[in-house]
């Protein structure tokens, strides 16, 4: 990968002046999550667009993604023109808190990996405290948003360090959303899970776990699942 760029198969993400750039945790999303039959699709805080980007080749969707920080949205701006699906995405530079859909412009899925620092450090420098910590966007008003956007029927999906993840399923139920789906992410075989996938749907159903680990055997020795997972994605697969 580039400091400033990283190709995948399909299309390639500049992230010269994003302030949160391409991470695992947000390829192991946008490949996991089950958006296929989705026809609309919400990509909340789309930072390079990845998640919208791959929400794309993965679907048929009418896609909006939105993001608050200038600089990211000018950055996702420029890799949705750069790809064969501009005509399905619509970037709007704007939080959301204050996005007001169309009269019937609901969505079928809403993606997002969120803020998730609650009670830490804040990072010194602002633009990355606003995409990591909940300063803009909390666990409660990401569940309300999701319950006035969401169609009936529709999924969120979003990836959470393990510990915020339990602490906004807890909270989730008050919103009235319930796990679906959940996969643990663990780095390596001996190592405790890192990060959750998580799938909440208003339907209060049993929820599927599952786990995948990345590494298997060393550095840079991926687990079969993992390059199953995301061999759509990465040129290295």
């Amino acid at each position: 990968m580039s400091n400033d760029f990283f190709r995948f198969k399909q299309f390639t993400v500049v992230q010269e002046r994003a302030s949160f750039r391409v991470t695992t945790d947000s390829v192991l999303l946008g490949a996991w999550a089950q958006i296929e039959d989705a026809g609309t699709i919400l990509d909340i805080g789309t930072g390079t667009g990845l998640l919208a980007l791959m929400a794309a080749q993965r679907s048929s969707a009418r896609i909006v993604a939105i993001e608050p920080d200038l600089d990211s949205y000018k950055q996702a701006g420029l890799n949705f023109s750069a790809s064969q699906w501009k005509e399905r995405i619509t970037l709007l530079n704007i939080s959301v808190q204050e996005y007001m859909p169309d009269a019937g412009g609901g969505f079928d899925a809403i993606i997002t990996n969120p803020p998730y620092f609650i009670d830490s450090l804040l990072n010194p420098d602002l633009s990355k405290a606003r995409t990591r910590h909940t300063l803009t966007l909390t666990q409660a008003e990401l569940l309300e948003a999701a319950a006035q956007l969401l169609n009936p029927g529709g999924s969120l999906h979003l990836v959470l360090p393990v510990n915020e993840a339990e602490r906004f399923l807890s909270l989730a139920v008050y919103y009235g959303f319930f796990c679906s789906r959940r996969r643990l992410v663990r780095p390596t075989p001996a190592q405790q899970p890192s990060r959750a996938l998580m799938t909440l749907s208003q339907e209060n159903g049993p929820c599927t776990e599952e786990e995948i680990v990345i590494e298997k055997g060393g550095r840079h020795i991926y687990s079969d699942e993992y390059v199953s997972l995301t061999k759509d994605f990465y040129l290295k697969f």
